[in-house]
């Protein structure tokens, strides 16, 4: 599902708020949690999952052209951890 699908989702499951509303706040939502993500804060939405920043050490990588070693400076990643609710509900829907 794309950012544009799940507005026009919730402004169907909602008709008494405007589309400009509801792209609004899916907006504000998705700011939000990249906002608290760029200060190394931890995003929990319950029975959904979480969100966090894990941190890649540096380390010496390989081209995989040439198979010469090259550096890879140490990086921050966004990682996601579901919540048991969805991982719950996913496992039952693939049984």
């Amino acid at each position: 599902m794309t950012k544009s699908q799940l507005i026009q989702r919730l402004a169907e499951l909602n008709p008494h708020l405007y589309q400009r509303d509801v792209e609004r706040i899916v907006s504000t939502v998705f700011e939000e949690i990249t906002a608290a993500l760029e200060r190394g804060d931890r995003v929990e939405l319950r029975g959904f999952g979480a969100f966090s920043v894990k941190y890649r050490d540096a380390r010496t990588g390989r081209n995989p052209r040439t198979g010469a070693a090259v550096e890879v400076d140490r990086k921050a990643v966004p990682f996601f951890k579901t919540g048991k609710q969805l991982r719950d509900l996913i496992n039952e829907k693939a049984s």
